[in-house]
């Protein structure tokens, strides 16, 4: 049993990875793992020859069936070892590269499975050694699974709790008989094996106070895929060129929903200069779940694209999935992109539309997105000074974007067919724009309302694409003329919102629709009172851990611990018992005398290695009740006489009546303790006698 708890300290941390790949996803390859480690010094206990062996034929047959598991047996020998070599050096980097929930690739998933191997071996060769190291191989598994994506809420408390309730489990089935000087090593290891087990629960639940309210740490920050080398054109700067030649032909769509607009990139960091896009691509993994809020409905439409698009793919703010390609994509803005030219690219779109969100006039924007505004370069002075007569130095709110955007209508308008077309997005040409021309394209409108917006406080981007010449149909055909520019801003509790400045867009449904309704609503500017936020953020909801295990599966697996324990230690310690009673001559008197001292260690004896049975007698001392007297010294005469005579059968069952008798006195003493004794596990560690 002590081995078991300890695979399963190895085996625990290897499930927390679930947000990383889901939890389905690890049992097999994590369960296998510790299985192997398990059956194999089962078996080495049993051939003594094989002991020396031990860590090698578990480290080598852990391989073969966790490749065997993981890779499905669908490869050949030489396959397998090159996807061990990847999954050693590569496979942890490549998942930190990807979206989550990560798809189950052997390319990607394998890490964890060795991961745990290695720990599982090293745990069964020190537990032989040193119990309490044999905690320690499990620690840095841990610790990983929350560098990639740490639990957070009452899901990091039951994991604690699990894990250290395994930790005590593994103190008290090898805790000493009785309490002895330790040596000066096992002083050291019993104070720090609470410092570890409270780091360690610390590690996992730490996320549930969050006074901050920051994201939680995760690897995967910074982590990008690297991109293909070589220069990419900006979607902004060819807003202008495309309107030159508005007939020429862009992708052609097919969908069953209306489309009000189609991205190409997301542009949120602006030097004065130039736009470029933020966020970290990836490759994209397993579908991504809908957002928490607001509710969203699942789209899909084909796309084929004809070319003059770069790397870029049209694409949607919350993408799903992608069929037909393998994209890099960033989930935080919809962007997906190819490594080469998307010329000729044919693929399906999966991704979330938001239903709508009651409310959204008085709500404030997202207190994440704000924390990183950014820097806009240098300003013109007059263009600070329009912008706060623009919203009447109201605080920044989504009322506040509303406000800018229709000062942006009212005050400027879209350059008309035939005259020049205006070029250019940096400040030089936005001050002029905003205060002597009032002319531009979809490019300056976006571009001068994100650069106000982020002097005010308010987060917003430039996306950058087309509008849909018809809302839904096949075949529908997106040219050049549809090329469109538009402001986001960040709205606390909804995400990111679409503005139109320049009127050009159709609102589909859903959360278009909802800031249509919000933009009929807002008073004249004259009579905008500033809408009541909290004075400090705005309460967003806490992020989702992306742990894909319900809570039915928690209740599920206590149960069955629950039911293990109450069921599992009182058959043990019957089965134990009859295996005993049934060996052969004198083993079977040892074997009363070895059942007799577990009993009376379940009853709070200390009884020391070495000890007989009548220095156990003296150990109960006079006030014990007279039946355990009475079955110690009957046991201790089967004994001598068992040792002395050629047939132990008579002394056998003499001594398995005394031991009948001790239990009977044992629970007669304290009938309490008789019942707490049934379900102790100290009993079920091995005897040191």
């Amino acid at each position: 049993m002590t081995r078991a708890v300890v695979l399963l300290l190895t085996a625990l941390p290897g499930l927390l990875f679930a947000p990383v790949f889901g939890f389905w996803a690890l049992v097999l390859p994590v369960l296998a793992a510790g299985v192997v480690c398990f059956g194999v010094a089962e078996l080495c206990d049993r051939r003594r020859a094989l002991r020396p062996w031990r860590p090698v034929i578990a480290a080598v047959l852990g391989l073969v069936v966790v490749l065997e598991v993981v890779l499905r047996g669908t490869v050949s020998p030489g396959e397998a070892l090159h996807a061990l070599v990847a999954g050693v050096t590569d496979s942890w980097r490549l998942t930190l590269q990807t979206t989550w929930p990560a798809p189950a690739d052997p390319a990607l998933v394998l890490f964890v499975p060795l991961l745990v191997l290695a720990a599982s071996v090293l745990a069964v060769e020190l537990l032989g050694r040193r119990p309490l190291l044999a905690l320690l191989p499990s620690l840095p598994v841990l610790v990983l699974s929350q560098a990639f994506g740490a639990l957070t809420g009452a899901t990091a408390l039951v994991v604690g709790a699990a894990y250290a309730a395994l930790v005590v489990l593994l103190l008290v089935l090898t805790g000493p008989d009785r309490p002895s000087a330790p040596s000066r090593l096992g002083a050291v290891l019993l104070a720090a094996v609470p410092v570890v087990v409270l780091g360690a629960v610390g590690v996992v639940a730490g996320g549930v106070a969050d006074p901050a309210g920051t994201p939680a740490f995760s690897l995967q920050d910074n982590q990008p895929a690297p991109l293909p080398p070589g220069r990419v054109a900006n979607p902004l700067t060819e807003v202008a060129g495309r309107l030159l030649h508005p007939e020429v032909p862009v992708f052609r769509y097919s969908s069953g929903t209306p489309v009000d607009r189609w991205r190409l990139a997301v542009l949120d960091r602006f030097n004065g200069v130039t736009w470029s896009p933020g966020g970290e691509p990836r490759r994209l993994g397993a579908p991504l779940p809908a957002p928490a809020a607001p509710p969203s409905d699942l789209r899909t439409a084909d796309v084929t694209v004809f070319g003059s698009l770069g790397p870029w793919l049209p694409s949607q703010p919350l993408v799903s999935g992608v069929d037909g390609v393998t994209p890099f994509v960033d989930a935080a803005s919809g962007q997906l992109r190819l490594p080469g030219p998307a010329d000729g690219a044919a693929y399906r779109l999966r991704w979330w539309e938001p239903t709508g969100q009651a409310g959204l006039l008085g709500r404030g924007v997202d207190p994440a997105a704000a924390r990183d505004v950014g820097d806009v370069g240098a300003v013109p002075p007059e263009v600070t000074t329009l912008a706060r007569g623009a919203v009447r130095d109201m605080r920044p709110s989504f009322q506040t974007a509303l406000l800018l955007e229709k000062y942006f209508s009212d005050n400027y308008r879209v350059v008309r067919a035939g005259e020049r077309l205006p070029t250019g997005s940096g400040w030089p040409q936005l001050k002029r724009f905003l205060l002597e021309t009032h002319v531009g394209t979809s490019e300056q409108f976006a571009a001068a309302y994100v650069a106000v917006a982020k002097l005010l406080g308010i987060p917003a981007r430039v996306a950058v694409g087309f509008r849909s010449p018809a809302g839904a149909g096949r075949d529908v055909v997106v040219r050049n003329a549809d090329v469109l520019a538009w402001p986001e801003v960040a709205v606390d509790g909804v995400g990111w919102v679409a503005l139109d400045p320049t009127g050009a867009a159709a609102a589909s449904g859903g959360l278009g629709d909802t800031t249509a309704r919000a933009r009929a609503a807002l008073p004249p500017p004259d009579q905008v009172t500033p809408p009541r936020l909290p004075s400090s953020g705005t309460g967003a909801s806490a992020p989702d851990t992306g742990l894909s295990v319900p809570w039915p599966v928690f209740a599920v697996l206590l149960t069955v611990l629950v039911v293990l324990w109450l069921v599992g230690v009182p058959a043990v310690g019957v089965v134990r018992a009859w295996r005993r009673r049934r060996r052969p001559g004198y083993a079977s008197v040892a074997g009363a005398w070895a059942e007799a001292r577990d009993r009376l260690r379940a009853h709070g004896v200390v009884l020391t290695p070495g000890m007989t049975v009548r220095d156990a007698l003296s150990a109960v001392g006079p006030s014990a009740p007279a039946g355990v007297r009475e079955g110690l010294s009957e046991l201790a005469g089967a004994m001598d006489a068992a040792m002395w005579t050629v047939s132990a059968s008579d002394e056998r069952e003499r001594a398995w009546a005394a031991v009948r008798k001790l239990r009977r006195g044992l629970g007669k003493a304290r009938p309490g303790r008789r019942v707490l004794a049934w379900f102790d596990p100290r009993g079920l560690r091995p005897s040191r006698a």
